[in-house]
């Protein structure tokens, strides 16, 4: 437990042992109050009043008076209906020593659940661009937050190989007659085949022909299908080792759609499917959930079918205790009538959607049909362009493979806070050029804070082990960067209870922009050996939260920038 929720968990104990009832102890919340210059916490006595017959501000002031100062507590205050409270100085301290732990921010605790999280469902045969890479940087973050809180977690990709998307890609490809070899391009061959299949007749029954061959698993276009998904699959491949993302398990659609058929088969005979005009459904209109469809009249299977095999196949290889499923908001209502009917199948496991809005561009959204789109290689060669021009202008001095390499890991860092620096329920407008400022809210603005740390700490030959005078650390400026140290645990859970990185981006950011300040105004190198000592502590400790933090969003920091 980090000494912020002890002291949260002390606050609390010295409350509920004043009020005396114990039906009101889940209303005694300790939190941080509406102002930061009313304490470092608080409890809003709004509820607590109601139930204790008093007004708000008459019960903050009455337990005010009733608790007094001791080794946690500093100052307490009642400011309306809140009672707030201080720490104590020589309490808050304690913030940069546990920030200095190597692990902080991952709980020490392991919890005892299990859980899966699916991301990164592509489409082989098409273009990989932006909106795919804010699902991938989003279920990763996730994922890294569930694991720094204890959880373990399963990290698996399902990718759908074996849709009409395939065998639109092969109907152009054979078209060009001309050997691709390489993933990337397949999905420009998608772009124009979708657009010359809107008026091309001929060419939709060309599409249903190679999609029959695809099916049943024969002929000259299965083998084309074969090796083009091969192309695909190599492509995503050197995409996830530029991001440095690895999944436990990827599934593929055409492994499980046989076991889907053999299981929509069963559920109809258990009367959770229904036929319907010769195709097969899901009548979830009771639960007002509308109808869903898994096979056409024609025999043809839809995405649901493979879906419930795929679930069915995680669900009895593992026991979890969670399901993630991370997809964008159009498919709510499909896993909503998902969920359900693997409820009404027997199946326990609690069902997660975690849905995410669209990235579009600044002339705006983006449609692989139309070929409207910013595909990962252009950004990614874009983003590493400039980073490498920026960087040879700060450090003409630095060999060519240095700069590669800090342009790399500028390159990723900023292509993955960009996917979660926000609220996954909001829209993305991606700009590199904003993305790449050094003095916004970006990734390169956080690297650049911890570099100029370490800069910091070299220039200070700074020895920060056994008994540090952290008593000296008595500026305001130092008393909000330990808070805000000491509430990072605190950040890390918040994040991972939301299922929400953009909480820990904005953390990270409002520290660094604490820290910046804290630098520009106060002497450090030049201070007396003990404070300086003690400050560059204080400094070594935002650097710590800020690289563990960046870590668990799976971004890398540099020494130097």
């Amino acid at each position: 437990m980090s000494i912020l929720e002890q002291a949260k968990q002390h606050i609390f104990e010295k409350v509920v042992a004043l009020v005396g009832n114990d039906s009101l102890i889940n209303d005694i919340i300790v939190d941080y109050p509406p102002e930061a210059a009313w304490g470092d916490l608080s409890i809003a006595c709004f509820v607590l009043a109601k139930l204790n017959k008093q007004s708000p501000v008459e019960l903050a002031k009455q337990l005010a008076g009733q608790i007094s100062a001791d080794e946690v507590i500093g100052q307490v205050q009642a400011v309306g209906p809140y009672l707030n409270f201080f720490l104590k100085p020589e309490y808050l301290n304690q913030a940069v020593a546990e920030s200095l732990d190597g692990r902080a921010g991952y709980s020490q605790e392991p919890i005892d659940e299990r859980i899966m999280i699916e991301y990164s469902n592509i489409n082989t045969h098409k273009e990989y661009h932006i909106g795919h890479l804010r699902n991938i940087c989003y279920g990763d973050a996730v994922a890294k937050i569930l694991a720094a809180n204890g959880y373990r977690v399963d990290k698996v990709s399902y990718v759908n190989d074996f849709g009409i998307h395939a065998a639109k890609t092969l109907w152009q490809f054979k078209k060009n007659q001309r050997a691709v070899g390489e993933g990337y391009i397949l999905g420009h061959l998608y772009t124009a085949a979708s657009q010359a299949l809107e008026t091309d007749a001929d060419g939709k029954q060309a599409v249903a022909e190679i999609m029959k061959q695809i099916e049943a698993r024969s002929g000259e276009d299965y083998k084309l299908w074969q090796e083009t998904r091969r192309w695909s699959i190599d492509y995503f491949d050197s995409i996830y080792q530029r991001l440095k993302i690895k999944f436990d398990q990827i599934y593929y659609e055409n492994e499980v759609i046989d076991d889907g058929r053999e299981l929509v088969s069963k559920l109809l005979k258990q009367g959770v499917l229904q036929e319907s005009q010769g195709a097969v459904i899901a009548d979830l209109e009771q639960y007002g959930l509308g109808v869903l469809v898994l096979l056409r009249s024609d025999g043809t299977a839809l995405y649901p079918v493979a879906d419930l095999a795929l679930a069915a196949k995680k669900f009895t290889k593992t026991k979890l205790s969670r399901s993630i499923y991370v997809v964008d908001n159009r498919q709510s209502l499909y896993f909503q009538q998902l969920f359900k009917v693997l409820e009404l199948a027997g199946f326990q496991t609690k069902l997660v959607h975690l849905p995410y809005d669209f990235v579009r561009l600044p002339e705006g959204m983006m449609s692989s049909r139309s070929g409207r789109v910013i595909t990962f290689e252009e950004v990614y060669e874009e983003a590493k362009s400039k980073a490498r021009l920026e960087i040879t202008k700060r450090h003409s001095d630095w060999s060519e493979s240095k700069i590669d390499q800090a342009a790399e890991i500028i390159t990723i860092g900023v292509l993955k806070f960009e996917m979660i620096k926000v609220g996954a329920d909001k829209i993305i407008t991606f700009d590199l050029n904003e993305a790449l400022r050094f003095d916004g809210f970006t990734a390169v603005y956080l690297q650049y804070v911890v570099a100029r740390i370490n800069s910091l700490l070299k220039k200070g030959h700074a020895k920060l082990s056994g008994q540090l005078p952290l008593e000296l650390l008595t500026e305001s400026k130092e008393r909000e960067l330990m808070l805000a140290l000491a509430k990072f645990a605190s950040v890390v859970k918040e994040a991972g209870r939301r299922y929400e990185p953009s909480i820990l981006a904005k953390y990270l950011f409002d520290t660094s922009r604490l820290f910046n300040d804290y630098y520009q105004s106060t002497t450090i190198i030049q201070a007396d050996a003990a404070k300086q000592t003690a400050r560059l502590a204080l400094a070594a400790a935002v650097a710590r939260v800020l690289t563990n933090g960046l870590e668990i969003l799976g971004i890398e920091t540099l020494a130097e920038m």
